[in-house]
């Protein structure tokens, strides 16, 4: 596996005051088509009691998925859903969304999730928007005879010769995601993905590359296009794959809008503001 760039990630805050860490990608140096990644990680309720109330989008699709404690997801287009441990939500905004997401009251043992952003390109910017979750189509999971497993979070993988594929299919850009478990003592070893970008963000404790290591959660690593995807684990770990191909596009970002132009992001505030979202 070759890594050409590793980032980390930085505390932050977003939404009602939730705590996050962060690898930003607005500049589309690093991360194209993938926009930011942020994790929710505590034990400790004032972390995340906030939530993120009532809020637009355009031009992105937000990816979150559950690992630990729940979040209800409500939207304008009539969506009310309760995504907890194990689901996954796709959210296509396109022309426009306002959604919220709050904590689920029962989630009293803490929150571990992410949300990703993934640009869409210039000619589905403005298209309907879409939602999807896994709550009644749960990911697919395979673990091997090694205990390493592979939860397929979007799109189509192939591990340990099983076809998994995933309910969320046409993500933007090709994208496709998926949490891999690898137990102490662990190898996890897939094939070159067809998507020019590929990174893995570790998690959860710590992994072991060709080129070193140890490489800690918190951590993104940048793979060299074509490259497999092979790392250990001495202690353990939880690591996202994330595969994509880049737009190249222009990026012209404002708060939760994301267009290609400052004219288009102007036009979106003015389309927000006008009530042309909808009504939450």
């Amino acid at each position: 596996m070759k890594v050409i760039k590793q980032l980390n990630s930085h505390a932050t805050q977003d939404g009602d005051g939730v705590n996050i860490s962060r690898i930003p990608g607005f500049d589309g140096k690093h991360l194209d088509p993938f926009l930011m990644i942020d994790e929710l990680k505590s034990d400790d309720h004032s972390d995340f009691m906030g939530g993120f109330p009532a809020h637009p989008h355009r031009g992105i699709e937000t990816f979150t998925y559950i690992i630990k404690g729940g979040f209800e997801h409500q939207d304008q287009m009539g969506n009310k859903k309760a995504i907890r441990a194990g689901d996954v939500q796709w959210m296509s905004t396109g022309f426009g969304v306002i959604h919220s997401e709050m904590p689920l009251a029962d989630a009293i043992e803490g929150m571990h999730g992410f949300q990703i952003w993934l640009n869409m390109p210039s000619t589905e910017k403005l298209r309907a928007p879409k939602y999807q979750d896994t709550t009644e189509h749960p990911a697919p999971e395979h673990k091997n005879s090694q205990g390493v497993e592979l939860k397929a979070l979007a799109g189509n993988w192939q591990f340990d010769q099983h076809e998994q594929v995933s309910s969320l299919q046409e993500l933007a850009a090709n994208g496709m995601l998926a949490d891999v478990t690898v137990p102490a003592g662990g190898e996890f070893i897939h094939p070159p993905l067809s998507q020019t970008k590929v990174m893995i963000y570790i998690h959860s404790g710590s992994i072991n590359t060709e080129q070193g290591g140890p490489v800690m959660a918190g951590s993104l690593l940048i793979l060299e296009p074509g490259s497999d995807i092979k790392f250990s684990s001495q202690s353990g770990a939880g690591v996202l794959i994330l595969a994509g191909d880049p737009l190249n596009e222009p990026i012209a970002h404002m708060g939760p809008f994301v267009m290609n132009t400052q004219d288009q992001l102007r036009e979106a505030i003015s389309d927000y503001q006008s009530g042309k979202f909808g009504s939450f």
